[in-house]
């Protein structure tokens, strides 16, 4: 004769006689029973007065939820659990279930979402509680109901009392839509997976489409404070979520400029961040020590160089996207750590360059906005937005010649002379144009051509053919002396691109670096210095190269509609916050 069953809620109670489906079932129901009594025991043991944290002082928000936590990990409860899984993700949630008619309700299928409730809950009724719960990018209602959860009555609300905004949570429901239509997971259970221990502004907007370059608006942001939204980039992507979709923009350039060269066969690589020589551009360096070496070292200014010794080796089509650091000032277009790409490219010159250029702006612009015209709002979000079009050719600037003409100059052709030095000193002066010490020719022409040509520059603008003392790593011009063959690529007024016919000749070159030296010894510490090893590589042989660099960050501004350069960077450079000391008596 077989036992009587017990009734202990064991799996070991279930009737031996029973059939294999039937003794399957009762099994999941007392397995299911004791779960349940767990979670109300647990619960059970927790004061009320903890869970009921919106009962407490506001202003001790982040010690009332320390205690919340305590009092969990004092019951047995674990408030930071190790894994939720999800089935799917809210986007895929509401693509999947959208066409639901309302009042839809699919109790037969079973959904676990994760995300971050955007609100504390509104109650519509006793045991009926809605959240907001965003997540990749997507928002979506919740429906707490208690007739749907798997606590009783005290459980239900001890529960939905201790979750806050902000908290993050998993959810395990069916989808549904409300009598109005709106498409919500049905909640059977919660699990809390993270609390917000701060309290931060309400959301109380959607989370819309926004497409780059047609224009956005921060005024509509939640968080609008600058300073706590750059040092504190969490919060600024928790309370305005559209800023997300700068930095997926962002990705997608550097995605678009990544294919675009792996099509034409071209090699990432990675070259060194610490350098013993500053090189590869003009500008001032960081200084850090290595201490194993006892040696002062560089935080790269530019890539150029290793690259350029790569092509020397037989890679003939390189490049690098990384960061470079630069000293110098910080504005609404600079940050002394920026993103650049550059490649090289054997047998090809700088038309070459140019051509390829178009291609890939034009191109890049159109797979992103579906067209060639971006919107800008260039003189703040108050004012219109001007309209750039990135359609191939874009417009080309001689640069010695142009500012000869709009500024009715007649320039030297030797721009090393004394004369050409003077005729722009006093063009500076006559024209009001502000040239801080040391006035080299090399800077007092670099300020004439921000006034006269760069300021024309809307739409993207080659301005080429610049002075070899502008230009020490560039090919002398084949049918223009005195000038090389180089461009910069000028959109909204400021660069983005700059490439040229590569110099190979090492005596040149050496001869180039001596020129700039005489620069440095006149106070200008932006002035390239003197590789050496470079200018080794150079005797075995460099062939005919065109090399280009492009700034990410300037160009996600552009294709993002953001007038500071800090809007594109997740952790832009800042100063450092001063905290008082307190003393402790």
């Amino acid at each position: 004769m077989d036992p009587p069953a017990t009734n202990d809620n064991s799996a070991s109670s279930a009737p031996e006689n029973l059939s294999k489906n039937a003794r399957k079932k009762l099994l999941k129901e007392e397995e299911r029973r004791r779960k349940k009594e767990e979670k109300e025991r647990k619960f059970s043991v927790m004061p009320k007065s903890t869970l009921s944290v919106q009962e407490k002082d506001p202003t001790k928000f982040r010690e009332n939820r320390l205690e919340l936590i305590d009092a969990q990990k004092a019951a047995g409860m674990n408030p930071y659990p190790h894994k939720f899984q999800a089935s799917m993700s809210i986007p895929e949630f509401i693509d999947k279930y959208k066409s639901l008619n309302a009042e839809d309700r699919l109790k037969d299928v079973q959904v676990s979402l994760t995300g971050r409730l955007m609100n504390d809950g509104r109650s519509s009724s006793k045991g009926l509680i809605f959240y907001d719960l965003l997540g990749d990018g997507g928002k979506v209602q919740v429906m707490a109901a208690e007739e749907n959860s798997d606590l009783d009555e005290a459980g239900f609300s001890n529960y939905h009392s201790s979750v806050k905004r902000f908290d993050i949570v998993g959810i395990t429901g069916f989808p549904g839509k409300t009598r109005a239509g709106e498409l919500s997971i049905i909640a059977k259970s919660f699990t809390s997976l993270s609390y917000c221990l701060h309290m931060m502004t309400p959301m109380h907007k959607n989370v819309g489409d926004w497409t780059p370059g047609c224009g956005r608006n921060p005024e509509a942001y939640i968080l609008k404070d600058t300073e706590t939204r750059y040092r504190q980039r969490y919060q600024d992507l928790i309370l305005n979520p559209d800023v997300i979709n700068i930095f997926k923009t962002r990705a997608r350039v550097v995605s678009y400029i990544r294919h675009f060269l792996d099509k034409r066969e071209f090699t990432e690589v990675e070259t060194p961040i610490l350098t013993t020589v500053s090189g590869g551009a003009a500008a001032r360096p960081f200084v850090t020590h290595h201490n194993e070496l006892n040696l002062d070292m560089f935080m790269r200014i530019a890539p150029e160089l290793p690259l350029k010794q790569l092509v020397v080796g037989g890679m003939n089509h390189v490049y690098e996207i990384g960061k470079q650091f630069r000293n110098e000032g910080i504005d609404m277009t600079h940050n002394p750590e920026f993103t650049t790409c550059e490649f090289y490219m054997a047998y090809a010159d700088y038309n070459d360059l140019m051509e390829l250029t178009e291609k890939m702006l034009s191109g890049m612009v159109k797979e992103l906005t579906g067209g060639y015209k971006v919107k800008y709002h260039a003189n703040g979000y108050d004012s219109e937005p001007i309209e750039i079009n990135f359609a191939p050719p874009f417009r080309r600037i001689d640069m010695i010649e142009e500012l000869e003409k709009v500024a009715n100059l007649s320039i030297p052709k030797d721009l090393a002379s004394d004369e050409a030095k003077q005729l722009l000193v006093d063009a500076c002066i006559k024209f009001d144009i502000n040239c801080p010490p040391p006035l080299t020719t090399t800077r007092l022409l670099d300020k004439l051509v921000g006034h006269f040509l760069e300021e024309t520059c809307i739409n993207p603008t080659f301005i080429i053919n610049h002075p070899e003392i502008m230009s020490p790593l560039a090919k002398s011009h084949r049918s223009k002396p005195g000038l090389t063959e180089r461009f910069e690529l000028f959109i909204n007024k400021h660069e983005l691109a700059n490439a040229y016919t590569e110099l190979n000749d090492p005596v040149v070159q050496r001869q180039r670096f001596a020129n700039q030296l005489k620069d440095r010894q006149s106070g200008d510490d932006e002035a390239m210095a003197l590789d050496e090893a470079f200018c080794t590589a150079l005797e075995y042989g460099l062939p005919p190269t065109a090399g280009w660099g492009l700034g990410i960050d300037r160009l996600a501004m552009l294709l993002t509609d953001s007038q500071n350069i800090k809007e594109v960077i997740l952790f832009p450079a800042m100063k450092p916050q001063v905290h008082i000391e307190q003393s402790v008596e």
